[in-house]
C-alpha cells in the first residue's frame, strides 16, 4: 500500500516537473522571438546614450515589453495548441511519446497565460511607463533606485484610483457589492475587474476585426504581384525609369533651366512616388507567369472564402443560441483531451478552426493599426520609441488575451474556456452574447459587401487597362447652370465674331460701332 502511494507521488512529481520544463521552454522560445521583433523596431539612439542611468532604465523597460509581448503571443496560441493537441491524441491514442500531451499541461498553460497577462497589464506595463518617465523624488539621491521608488509610488496611487473607481461603479450597478469588505479583494474584486478588462478587449475585437477583414484584401494586394492583362511591362518600366532619372537630375541640380525655379518638396515627393512605382514594376517583371497571373487571384479567393466561412459560422451560432443552451460560452476545469473531436468534421474541421482563429487575430491587428484612432501607434523599423513600444505591447496583449473568449463567443470553436478565462460574469448573459454575435455578423457582412464589390470592379478595370481610356461624361451628369453658361458663352462668341466683322466693315465706312453686352456679363442666373 505504501509503495503504491510512493509510486503515485513520484508520478505526480514527474508530471509536474515535465509540465514545468515544457512551459519554461515554450516561454523561452517566445521570449527570444519577441526580443528579436522588438529590437527590429526599437530606436537605437535610446539605448546608446552618454547617460548610463537612462540606458539601464531603457533596457529594463525593453525587457518588460519583451515579456509582455511573449505572453501576448502565447495567448494567441492557446486555442490552436489545445485543439491540435486533442486531434493528435485522437490520432495516436496509445503512443508512448504523446503521453506528455495531457489535459493537466493544457490547463496549466491556460492558467499561466491568464496570470501573466493580468500581471503584465495591471502592473508591469504601467510600471515600465512610470519608470522611463520618472526622475526620482525631489531631494533624493539620483540613481536607478530613486526612479524605481517613484515608479512604485505612482503605480500604487494608480491602483488605488482604479480600485476606487471600480468600487464606486460596481456599487452603483449592484447594491450588495457595496457591502463587500476589503477581505474579498482577491476573491471578488480582482476577478470582477478582470472580467471588465476582458469585456473591453472583446469589444475592441468587435470593432477592429470587421474593419480588418475588409482591409486584408488591400493589404494582401499590396504584398503580391497583381495581374495586368493588357499592359506592356517593359515599355512602362522604361518610361518610369526615364522619368525617375529626370526627377533625380532635377533634385541634384535644383532647376531645369536658369529661368525656371522648382518646388523641391514637390519634386522629392514625386520622385519617391515614381521610385516606388519603378520598384513595383521590377518586382512584377521578375515574377513568374504563375505568380503574376494566379497568385493574386488565388490569395483573394482564399481571403474571401475564409471571411465568408467566418460569417456563416457566426450565423449558425446565432441559430444555435436560440434553440440550444450548450452554444453559450462557459468554462470547464478538465478539457478531456483525446476523447472526441471539437469539430463535427473531424481533424479537417479542427484544422479549419485553427486557421480561422489565426486569421481573425491577424485581421484584428490589421484593423487596429488601420483605424484612425490607433494609426499613430504603428511601429516603424528602427524608429519606435519606448513609449510607443509600451502602447503597442499593451494593445496587442488586450487583443490576444481576449481572443479565446472572442472565438468561443462567436462559435468559431467548441473548445470551452479553461481556468479563469471561463469565469467572467458577462459570459452567462444571453442578451450580451446574442447581440455580440449579431453585431459581428452584420458589421462583417456590410464591410465585406462594400469592399469586395468595389475592389473587384477596380481590379477588373485595372487588369484590362480600362482605367487608361478617356472617360465619357453623360449630359445628365453636367449641371444645368454649366450648360446655360456654355450656351451663353457660345452665343457670346458668335456675337463677338459678328461684332468684329461689323467693326471691320464700319471702319471702312467710318460708322460708329454699337456695344454688344455678353449675357455672361450680367452675372449668375
Amino acid at each position: 500500500m505504501e509503495s503504491d502511494e510512493v509510486t503515485l507521488r513520484e508520478q505526480l512529481f514527474h508530471n509536474r516537473v515535465r509540465e514545468t520544463i515544457i512551459c519554461v521552454l515554450l516561454f523561452t522560445c517566445l521570449y527570444i522571438l519577441s526580443y528579436l521583433i522588438l529590437t527590429h523596431f526599437k530606436k537605437a539612439a535610446e539605448f546608446i546614450t552618454d547617460d548610463a542611468e537612462d540606458a539601464t532604465v531603457n533596457k529594463i523597460a525593453l525587457w518588460l515589453c519583451t515579456f509582455t509581448l511573449s505572453v501576448a503571443v502565447c495567448a494567441v496560441l492557446l486555442l490552436p495548441i489545445s485543439i491540435l493537441s486533442n486531434e493528435v491524441l485522437l490520432a495516436f491514442p496509445h503512443s508512448y511519446y504523446m503521453q506528455w500531451l495531457n489535459g493537466s499541461l493544457i490547463r496549466g498553460l491556460w492558467n499561466l497565460v491568464f496570470l501573466f497577462s493580468n500581471l503584465s497589464l495591471v502592473f508591469l506595463m504601467p510600471f515600465a511607463y512610470f519608470f522611463i518617465e520618472s526622475e526620482g523624488f525631489a531631494g533624493s539621491k539620483k540613481g536607478v533606485m530613486a526612479r524605481v521608488y517613484e515608479a512604485v509610488v505612482l503605480l500604487l496611487l494608480l491602483a488605488l484610483l482604479v480600485m476606487g473607481i471600480f468600487w464606486v461603479a460596481s456599487a452603483l450597478l449592484h447594491d450588495n457589492i457595496a457591502r463587500k469588505s476589503l477581505y474579498d479583494l482577491w476573491d471578488y474584486y480582482l476577478p470582477y475587474l478582470y472580467s471588465g478588462i476582458s469585456l473591453c478587449g472583446v469589444l475592441l475585437l468587435l470593432l477592429c476585426t470587421p474593419f480588418g477583414l475588409s482591409r486584408m484584401f488591400s493589404v494582401t494586394g499590396s504584398l503580391l504581384v497583381k495581374p495586368r492583362l493588357l499592359e506592356d511591362i517593359e515599355d512602362t518600366l522604361d518610361c518610369t525609369t526615364f522619368e525617375e532619372a529626370t526627377l533625380s537630375r532635377q533634385i541634384k541640380y535644383g532647376r531645369t533651366s536658369c529661368w525656371v525655379k522648382l518646388d523641391m518638396e514637390t519634386v522629392k515627393r514625386e520622385y519617391q512616388t515614381v521610385q516606388n512605382k519603378r520598384i513595383a514594376l521590377e518586382k512584377r517583371r521578375k515574377a513568374s507567369p504563375w505568380q503574376r497571373n494566379l497568385g493574386y487571384p488565388l490569395a483573394m479567393l482564399a481571403l474571401l472564402g475564409m471571411t465568408v466561412m467566418c460569417v456563416l459560422m457566426v450565423c449558425f451560432n446565432v441559430l444555435e443560441l436560440l434553440f440550444d443552451e450548450k452554444a453559450m460560452p462557459r468554462g470547464m476545469d478538465d478539457p478531456h483531451l483525446g476523447r472526441a473531436s471539437f469539430s463535427m468534421f473531424g481533424s479537417l474541421g479542427a484544422a479549419v478552426q485553427v486557421v480561422l482563429i489565426l486569421y481573425l487575430m491577424v485581421s484584428s491587428v490589421v484593423g487596429f493599426y488601420c483605424s484612425p484612432l490607433f494609426t499613430s501607434l504603428l511601429p516603424r523599423a528602427q524608429d519606435t520609441n519606448l513609449t510607443q513600444m509600451i502602447g503597442n505591447c499593451v494593445s496587442l496583449l488586450i487583443l490576444s488575451s481576449a481572443l479565446p473568449v472572442f472565438s468561443r463567443t462567436l462559435g468559431i470553436t467548441r473548445f470551452d474556456l479553461l481556468g479563469d478565462f471561463g469565469r467572467y460574469n458577462w459570459l452567462g448573459n444571453f442578451y450580451i452574447v446574442f447581440l455580440y454575435n449579431m453585431m459581428f455578423a452584420g458589421l462583417t457582412s456590410a464591410s465585406l459587401i462594400k469592399t469586395v464589390t468595389w475592389a473587384v470592379q477596380r481590379e477588373l478595370i485595372r487588369a484590362f487597362g480600362l482605367h487608361k481610356l478617356p472617360l465619357t461624361v453623360s449630359r445628365s451628369a453636367v449641371p444645368f447652370r454649366l450648360l446655360l453658361a456654355k450656351t451663353f458663352g457660345h452665343i457670346s462668341n458668335k456675337a463677338n465674331t459678328s461684332n468684329l466683322d461689323l467693326t471691320s466693315s464700319r471702319k471702312m465706312r467710318r460708322e460708329p460701332v454699337p456695344h454688344i453686352v455678353s449675357p455672361l456679363a450680367l452675372g449668375p442666373l
